[in-house]
């Protein structure tokens, strides 16, 4: 009986610690139940529907660009990528070899996209390859269950119709860098769009965040492979605006085509009065549709070691010695400056004695007596040279800013540079010497410092030609279908009486038989041009060159001939488009710039149908 009572007891024992102990655990069990789903539960909610929801940025279609008529320069075209959605990816690398069975995926593509799942934290589709083939896309698609991660989207591409014709002129579009990004011109959020391209160069660039839109998002439920099972909510994108250009896509073609058969060259027309560019180009060009995928090393490597530089826009960017175009400039610091008269004339012998040194005129028998009509009509560098002296190289400088010359202009696209126009502080500041008197001999027939750009040579003309009023070039007409704002014209204050002067120099030039590009006038009647020729040299003839026989520019290497130049004006009657151009080691400006300025000048006026001169 004692026994049954010792072993009774003990059971009890053991069953309250088991008793306790399984009360403990449940305790333990339940309290933590309770820190999950009461006070950790809306954090766990969350995660979970993370993991169920999943949601997409949609790219909005990018602005077009469209022609002064309409007709589009650049669109885009539907294309069909493959992507990897990264929170669904668990190893990249398998993910990639898997993908490589159906599309080429090299060694830089993998360094590309593991650089882009560490650089955006693992946000974001990611583009493996854009232009995928019908056969491409079905294949994938039929093999995506067994790649997590791996999508089929639908996106647009950048096309440009016109190819090298409008290169310089749009620019390009390319991928969006980090530092893109990362930067305030981000703040909405639409260069994380997967994919995104933005303006590189050109109307592209200057106008990108107007023709960007703005990202859309769609908020979809998926399975545990990732697979789409609905579409929960839609916000679709804001398309970007439509950019309406004051270019004539027929008059840039020609232009173009005018162009191609020079080595080197570069010609900008535009509308004296409002200063709206009707064509630009440069020559060579190159094909933007290049760098819509990304270009290859190949074509990039050929483009960037081109020795005639196809990807520099020349028309704002490219910098020449003006070499006699400046002479108009000469003329009028002399005339508003009270520096000479039109009447007094110059003796030309073919040079120039000054301080010891002879300055040539390029006519080497001279030109004679002449006077200011006469010198700007036949290019005599003697009656400049003496011009420059009396005028002197500030006066120079002054009129040359006024015309546009030694600073940016201002038109509406990226990297115009604005040349030079030297000076006393300049060159001590640069070069740490005082400023030379015959520096300004040579400063007064666009030789020695001065530089000048294409546009500059234009606007000058334009200038000259609008009644002395400060035009600045653009190329933008419309945004979103909103005329853009003009920059007012301010009068320049010249007296119109040296404005007829210098207009009736350079009719002459074209027009009368003395004249430098008589041979190459427009006989159209009532389509007559105007202008002012220009031969710069590009290396310095010695006196000893000069005593042996200087060689023609055809029997000289190419980069060694002189350069052509041409700022011209039409009609003669009623001016209303300028023209700047330049052909790279092209010889004589009369007889390689100017025949593609008159061509140029008959096809623009033949398209805008000026009024006849009665």
């Amino acid at each position: 009986m004692a026994g049954d009572t010792e072993k009774s007891r003990l059971f009890t024992r053991r069953a309250i610690l088991i008793g306790g102990a399984q009360t403990a655990l449940f305790s333990l069990l339940a309290g933590r139940l309770y820190y999950l789903q009461i006070i950790e539960g809306a954090e766990y909610h969350e995660l979970a529907e993370e993991n169920r929801i999943n949601v997409r940025l949609i790219a909005p279609p990018r602005g077009r660009i469209l022609d002064r008529n309409g007709v589009p320069l650049a669109l885009n075209d539907q294309t069909f990528r493959v992507v990897l959605l990264p929170e669904q990816v668990d190893n990249l690398g398998a993910v990639l070899d898997k993908l490589d069975d159906f599309i080429p995926i090299d060694a830089a593509d993998r360094k590309r996209i593991a650089r882009a799942f560490k650089d955006r934290n693992g946000l974001n589709a990611i583009v493996v390859r854009d232009d995928l083939t019908r056969d491409q896309m079905d294949r994938i698609a039929v093999h995506t269950p067994e790649m997590p991660g791996v999508d089929i989207d639908a996106g647009a591409v950048r096309a440009y119709p016109y190819g090298e014709a409008t290169a310089h002129l749009l620019g390009y579009v390319g991928t969006v860098s980090q530092r893109e990004i990362d930067s305030d011109d981000n703040d909405s959020g639409v260069l994380n769009v997967p994919g995104m391209c933005i303006g590189k160069n050109g109307v592209e660039k200057e106008y990108d965040v107007q023709m960007r839109g703005e990202a859309g998002d769609v908020e979809m439920e998926v399975n545990a492979h990732g697979r789409v099972v609905r579409e929960l909510t839609r916000h679709d994108p804001t398309p970007g605006s439509d950019v309406t250009l004051t270019i004539d896509i027929g008059l840039q073609q020609f232009m173009q085509q005018r162009l191609a058969r020079e080595e080197g060259a570069a010609a900008v027309i535009l509308d004296i009065h409002s200063g709206a560019v009707l064509a630009l180009a440069s020559q060579p060009s190159f094909d933007p549709n290049l760098f819509t995928f990304g270009i290859s090393q190949k074509d990039w490597d050929r483009l960037n070691n081109d020795i005639h530089a196809p990807l520099l826009d020349k028309v704002i960017s490219g910098v020449y010695a003006p070499g006699s175009t400046i002479k108009p400039i000469v003329a009028m610091a002399a005339l508003e400056g009270d520096i000479a008269t039109p009447e007094q004339r110059v003796f030309c012998p073919g040079y120039y004695k000054f301080g010891g040194h002879t300055f040539h005129c390029w006519k080497h028998s001279g030109h004679g007596w002449v006077d200011m009509e006469e010198a700007i009509t036949q290019s005599c560098d003697v009656y400049f040279y003496d011009l420059g002296r009396r005028t002197g190289i500030d006066r120079i400088k002054a009129m040359a800013n006024r015309f546009g010359w030694g600073h940016r202009l201002g038109i509406d696209l990226p990297h115009e540079r604005g040349g030079l126009v030297p000076s006393r502080e300049w060159k001590m500041a640069t070069l740490h010497q005082p400023w030379e008197q015959g520096e300004t001999l040579i400063a007064a027939i666009g030789q020695g410092y001065m530089l000048a750009t294409p546009l500059q040579l234009a606007t000058m003309a334009a200038r000259l030609c609008n009644g002395g009023r400060a035009v600045i070039p653009h190329v933008a007409e419309k945004i979103g279908g909103v005329p853009v704002e003009s920059d007012a014209t301010p009068d320049m204050g010249f007296d119109p009486s040296h404005l007829a002067l210098i207009q009736k120099a350079m009719a002459a030039v074209t027009n009368s038989p003395q004249g430098t590009a008589y041979d190459a006038r427009i006989e159209r009647k009532g389509m007559e041009m105007g202008g002012k020729t220009g031969t710069a040299q590009v290396f310095h003839i010695t006196e000893a060159e000069r005593k042996k026989g200087i060689l023609r520019n055809d029997q000289l290497p190419w980069k060694e001939r002189d350069h052509a130049l041409f700022a011209g004006f039409a009609p003669i009657g009623a001016p209303r488009f300028a023209v700047g151009v330049i052909v790279e080691h092209g010889g004589s400006g009369a007889h390689a710039a100017v025949p593609i300025a008159r061509d140029t000048l008959i096809e623009c006026q033949t398209r805008f149908k000026p009024k006849p001169v009665s």
